[in-house]
């Protein structure tokens, strides 16, 4: 069997759970600092991150180290993609 779908899915996969990830944690980042209870927000989307997160790769991957490298990369590619989004862009000088 070709395993190239597979592993094109596995990257996808990882690209997804990474924007799921990083994504999340931004959004925290924003809407936690301002709130009245900033530890409860950090801990909940930590929690609940981690554990989309862990539980997407364990599906992803099914003991295959190939599927675990795609996800890692599709995972490490979102990250950059979401920093590289949300980063502040400085202010223009006048």
């Amino acid at each position: 069997m070709n395993e190239a779908p597979i592993l094109i899915l596995a990257l996808l996969a990882g690209g997804a759970l990474g924007t799921i990830f990083f994504g999340g944690l931004w959004w925290t980042i924003r809407g936690g600092l301002p709130s009245h209870a900033p530890a409860l927000w950090f801990l909940a989307s930590f929690t609940v991150r981690t554990g989309v997160v862990l539980g997407g790769f364990f599906l992803v991957t099914r003991g295959d180290w190939r599927n675990a490298l795609a996800c890692m990369l599709g995972f490490l590619g979102a990250r950059a993609a979401v920093t590289w989004l949300t980063r502040t862009r400085p202010a223009s000088a006048p």
